[in-house]
């Protein structure tokens, strides 16, 4: 595979190099079944054994106590939008939102239509900069849960420390950095993440919710929109997203044979500071979006000192083999999503075209 292109986009996006290998050796005859995983029952014991070996993965990684289910589930983090306040706001209750950016705020809206809300704190009026100041969270008694994004892929808002919520139930979209970094996994009720940036390919969600919250589950919910059904099915209710599930199988071992997240931290914190020193150093012809303090680790978001300059960044990017540096629609500019799988070698490229085009346009 030596034609890859540099690999930026938001999601879906880049998959390790060696995790296709292995996916292209193993797409006819998975494990000696004679057929890929695409094609088998996923009753049958090879799809079983991948399934718990998956979860086991996760376990591992995260260190996931005894207490928690891991579950894959599909609609994305979008539908789990939903499925939390549905699940887990119940009557009498209120729900706090922080918003920190764009899908924080489509997090918000959508359980506004389940039951009572709050915005707990919002960095709106910084230009969503920053994550807000959560060290002093005054939250009402009957508050079901806390939600928080921990990183905002448009904006490139990243939590470095999350909020103390004392007795209520801290919850996570974590979509776009999970495994990026070690994370204590006591201190959420339920954590979940769509797989297509850091995980694998989309068509699975994973949650991470802890046993007395699956018990929440309301008894009018449709079956499929509740925990307690795919808890009690391993995820198994109906037919999952087998493929999804398999190339996230080798995502996590990739993971663990690289080191684990304390390795894979490191590794990203090396390649995304060779790009932040080319915005820093640029002399102002490169500006980037977020507070220094709060700088993404998985999307480095910046613009250009004019819009011409932009335009021209963004298509000499294109013709040197750079995919996905376009910012997102709503907000234009330009975007580096640096997730595990993005190389060293392509931010080290991406830094060096960056300063070749500021000796050339300054």
């Amino acid at each position: 595979m030596t034609n890859r292109a540099y690999n930026f986009n938001a999601g879906p996006a880049a998959l390790p190099v060696e995790v296709l290998r292995t996916a292209a050796e193993q797409m006819t005859d998975y494990e000696g079944a004679g057929m890929s995983i695409m094609e088998m029952s996923h009753r049958s014991k090879h799809y079983e054994r991948l399934n718990d070996d998956t979860q086991a993965l996760f376990r591992e990684l995260l260190g996931i106590p005894d207490n928690y289910k891991v579950l894959f589930l599909q609609g994305g983090a979008s539908t789990q939008f939903a499925m939390v306040p549905m699940n887990l706001l119940g009557e009498g209750k209120t729900a706090g939102y922080v918003l920190t950016g764009a899908w924080a705020v489509k997090a918000y809206k959508e359980a506004q239509l389940f039951g009572d809300t709050f915005a707990a704190a919002t960095s709106k009026d910084s230009g969503w900069r920053r994550v807000p100041d959560v060290g002093a969270l005054r939250l009402p008694e009957n508050t079901a849960y806390l939600h928080v994004t921990s990183n905002e892929t448009i904006e490139g808002v990243q939590y470095m420390e999350f909020p103390e919520t004392g007795g209520v139930t801290l919850i996570a979209d974590m979509s776009s950095d999970i495994l990026s970094r070690p994370v204590d996994v006591t201190r959420f009720g339920l954590i979940y993440a769509g797989a297509q940036k850091n995980l694998g390919p989309s068509g699975v969600t994973v949650v991470i919710v802890r046993d007395d919250l699956v018990a929440e589950s309301p008894n009018h919910l449709a079956t499929m929109l509740r925990y307690d059904t795919h808890v009690s099915a391993n995820s198994l209710y109906n037919t999952p997203p087998s493929f999804s599930v398999y190339i996230m199988n080798l995502v996590l071992r990739w993971i663990r044979d690289g080191g684990g997240l304390a390795a894979m931290e490191q590794r990203n914190r090396e390649k995304t500071d060779l790009i932040y020193k080319a915005i820093d150093e640029s002399d102002g012809l490169y500006a980037g979006h977020a507070d220094t303090a709060y700088r993404s680790r998985m999307n480095i978001t910046f613009r250009l000192k004019d819009e011409a300059l932009e335009k021209a960044f963004l298509k000499e990017s294109e013709a040197a083999g750079f995919v996905g540096l376009k910012g997102h629609r709503s907000v234009g500019g330009c975007r580096a999503s640096t997730y595990n799988a993005v190389p060293y070698e392509a931010c080290a490229a991406l830094a060096e075209f960056m300063n070749d085009f500021r000796r050339r346009h300054m």
